[in-house]
């Protein structure tokens, strides 16, 4: 692997199902021992909560961010079980969510003090989330002009020319109007969110998040962490690290800024850990969520480099085998 420069990717909020991380507990032991140990940091049964979800509350935010982040670090250890922890990363990186699971995956933030800070991020982004999200076919430049018009605020920098906004519903209501009459080939899709993350009305949730933050131990990343706020990498002093995760809450998530950090380090692979989209069913039937926009936005820069899957049973068992070619 040393002529390989490699990228581990982890999404967030949107990638979570029912059913996500079952195909991986009755394959692995690995799998079933980071859902107990999941379980008994969180005080609830995160296995059948994301197996079958019993109550319908895979989708709220308190219980999206646990879950997924399991999942992706579940992921994760099959991987390097299956690869004997041969295939390193140079760096890691996760959107918005994603960004805590590339923090304990470069071994700055012990698993299961990830997992409470989750718990009480979704929590305070649950409670205190207002408004929502509108994904635009707009460049950030141009998507900002758009929003400042109506009180709203760019939210994720999702391609060059992908931009979500955020902001209170009558706002969005006004902005997607505006759009409709302008272009109907640039017209916004509403997200299915609990709020407007990653904008002005996240601030209250920060700053209550901020004591969780500041009581939980950070060490000295192993490998490059890309930060969401300022698209650099996280510094290795602790104290930065958690006033990044801070302004993440209420600032874009700069997702096209983080690869092309990356694509700058001379990245040659992606792998991506963890969560699924689709209309399938199972685990088997799901696709990689970040796979699109990270290929875009490769080929926007006209870079290239393989990108590998390691989602399910299946994904995971070809990915290892692909690496050990």
């Amino acid at each position: 692997m040393a002529d390989r420069h490699i990228l581990f990717v982890f999404p967030g909020q949107g990638s979570q199902y029912r059913g996500m991380g079952s195909d991986l507990c009755a394959a692995h032991a690995i799998a079933r021992d980071t859902y107990a140990e999941a379980s008994e940091a969180l005080g609830y049964d995160v296995a059948r909560l994301s197996f079958e979800d019993p109550a319908g509350e895979i989708g709220l935010t308190r219980y999206t961010q646990p879950v997924l982040l399991t999942h992706e670090i579940a992921c994760l250890r099959v991987f390097n079980g299956l690869t004997g922890g041969r295939v390193q990363p140079a760096l890691a990186a996760g959107h918005s969510l994603g960004e805590y699971t590339a923090l304990v995956a470069a071994g700055s933030l012990a698993f299961a003090d990830g997992l409470r800070l989750v718990k009480r991020r979704g929590e305070l982004m649950g409670e205190h989330g207002e408004g929502g999200m509108l994904a635009l076919g707009l460049d950030a430049t141009a998507a900002r002009s758009v929003a400042d018009r109506h009180y709203c605020q760019v939210a994720s920098i999702n391609l060059p020319e992908q931009t979500v906004v955020g902001g209170r519903d009558a706002d969005l209501e006004a902005l997607a109007a505006e759009m409709a009459a302008g272009n109907s080939r640039r017209r916004a899709v509403r997200l299915a969110t609990e709020g407007a993350f990653h904008t002005y009305l996240m601030v209250e949730a920060a700053c209550r998040f901020r004591e969780t933050l500041d009581a939980t131990a950070f060490a000295p990343p192993a490998v490059g962490v890309l930060s969401n706020y300022t698209a650099g990498l996280h510094d290795a002093e602790a104290g930065a690290i958690r006033t990044r995760l801070f302004f993440q809450l209420f600032n874009p998530v700069n997702w096209v800024g983080c690869l092309g950090t990356a694509m700058a380090q001379g990245i040659t692979d992606v792998i991506e850990f963890g969560g699924g989209i689709g209309s399938g069913e199972g685990p088997g039937d799901k696709r990689p969520n970040l796979e699109s926009i990270v290929r875009k936005t490769l080929k926007a820069a006209g870079q290239d480099a393989r990108y590998t899957a390691a989602i399910n049973v299946q994904s995971l068992t070809e990915a290892a085998a692909a690496y050990a070619a």
